[in-house]
């Protein structure tokens, strides 16, 4: 009996994902445990691995589809002993409507960018035009091949398909591009021209409704002064989440001055001590890095502090898992570090550096990115002073550091320098308060300012 494979579903809030390359091909002989596919979700591109042994007689949803729900039909194994022409003719009827499933919703979700020009009324989109006309059926398309197409003015309808059951996919559209026979989109997709586009601009309101739609704003701007570029899941998805959060958290913040002098002739003599491994430094301590452990063990020391909200009860954790804001192509990502207040810091040391790293190139696992009970986020590095961040549900607090830079303090009745570091503490007021937040901060200002009590 074929043996289906559907689009995993890579964490709880996953919904969709994009099947970026298959590492396997039809014909292929896996055993169970063997990487066969890699899906790019939100926030990082992760191996999917074969559960059952079999032989790739079908590979439904061709590389580079986009927006793949969950659980939707990507392939068929053949099973041991089984006829693979068997197998995947088995699938031909199936694989049209799971296709359909797959790509139904990307098609609504880009609609907006299709009608991007600030046109009076907006253009239809090729594919649906085709199945709207009389008799005609509906040319399946990858989201992809539908955006190249639309970029470069070519009509689907007119595009042999070489994917499952006549698919058309990204290389039928480059096949196109390249003098392939393919015609040209309708004219009524065609851009305004600079009159009408005037016409717009001059009836256009000088500010956008609240809530407006995308070609309402479009209007404000004059034809040709931008380009379009779509929303990938990663930005979709911080959007999502901020606003859920400043719609749902009442922020208050709370802020204070550090000085750094000791924790950085500190840093400097642990670096110094660092044994050697292989010609190199066994750690290699950031402020950063000390910034962490000492919000951790402020937490700990506070732990009222250390809570999530629900609406039935308060979540009070038994440990202090740190999430680290680090920036990344496109977005942001905040990697955990967990049980942190227990780690030393030369622990906390390696295990964000390779965080970092992974973050980086997206490959970190769900479980390294999400949960956490606060947050830190340091745009120090570059140079700014001050900022507030925005709480990171289910998180009651993130702390927002600044530069450590010298500054004139009154110490004794008397004016010296000191390196000075200012930091904004964010909470959510549902559960902790002023007095609380302050107690906090203020833990970990004494941490900062005698960090040689992180070492015992």
């Amino acid at each position: 009996m074929p043996i289906n494979i559907t689009m995993p579903a890579l964490s709880p809030t996953m919904e969709e994902g994009n099947l970026s390359k298959w590492l396997v091909k039809e014909g292929d002989t896996v055993k169970s445990g063997d990487v066969i596919a890699e899906i790019e979700t939100d926030k990082a591109t992760m191996e999917v691995e074969a559960v059952d042994e079999g032989v790739v007689a079908k590979l439904v949803v061709p590389a580079g589809t986009e927006n793949v729900k969950v659980n939707a039909l990507i392939a068929i194994l053949a099973a041991d002993g089984e006829d693979v022409k068997a197998a995947a003719s088995g699938a031909a009827s199936s694989a049209p409507a799971a296709a359909a499933k797959a790509e139904e919703p990307a098609v609504a979700k880009s609609e907006p960018v299709v009608q991007a020009a600030p046109a009076a009324a907006p253009a239809p989109v090729a594919a649906p035009a085709a199945s709207a006309s009389s008799g005609a059926s509906r040319t399946f398309s990858s989201p992809l091949a539908r955006r190249l197409a639309k970029e470069a003015g070519i009509d689907l309808s007119a595009v042999a398909g070489s994917g499952p059951h006549g698919r058309v996919v990204k290389s039928d559209i480059e096949k196109a591009v390249s003098g392939d026979g393919a015609k040209a989109a309708a004219p009524a997709q065609s851009t305004p021209t600079m009159a009408s586009a005037t016409q717009v601009a001059a009836s256009a309101p000088a500010v956008a409704p609240k809530g407006a739609s995308d070609d309402a704003v479009l209007k404000l701007f004059e034809q040709g002064s931008y380009e379009l570029v779509p929303h990938d899941g990663m930005r979709k998805t911080i959007a999502k989440r901020l606003v859920e959060s400043k719609q749902t958290i009442p922020h208050f913040y709370v802020t204070v001055d550090c000085e750094l002098d000791k924790l950085l002739a500190l840093r400097a003599q642990l670096n110094d001590a660092a044994p050697r491994k292989d010609s190199a430094p066994a750690y290699k301590l950031s402020v950063n890095d000390m910034v962490i452990k000492a919000m951790a063990l402020a937490l700990r020391d506070v732990p009222d502090a250390n809570v999530s909200w629900t609406e039935s009860a308060m979540v009070k954790h038994k440990h202090v898992d740190v999430g680290v804001a680090v920036s990344i192509p496109g977005g942001l990502i905040t990697p955990i570090i967990r049980k942190a207040e227990l780690k030393t810091l030369s622990a906390i040391s390696n295990e964000m550096r390779d965080l970092g790293k992974r973050a980086k190139e997206r490959k970190l696992k769900p479980e390294e990115y999400q949960g956490g009970t606060s947050s830190v986020s340091n745009m120090g590095m570059m140079g700014v002073k001050h900022f507030s961040a925005v709480i990171n549900p289910p998180h009651a607090t993130i702390l927002a550091v600044g530069a450590g830079e010298q500054r004139a303090v009154v110490k004794d009745g008397a004016l010296a320098i000191a390196t000075v570091m200012s930091v904004t503490l964010s909470t959510d007021h549902r559960c902790v308060d002023g007095a609380l937040g302050a107690e906090l901060l203020q833990a970990f200002k004494g941490y900062i300012e005698n960090p040689m009590g992180m070492l015992v």
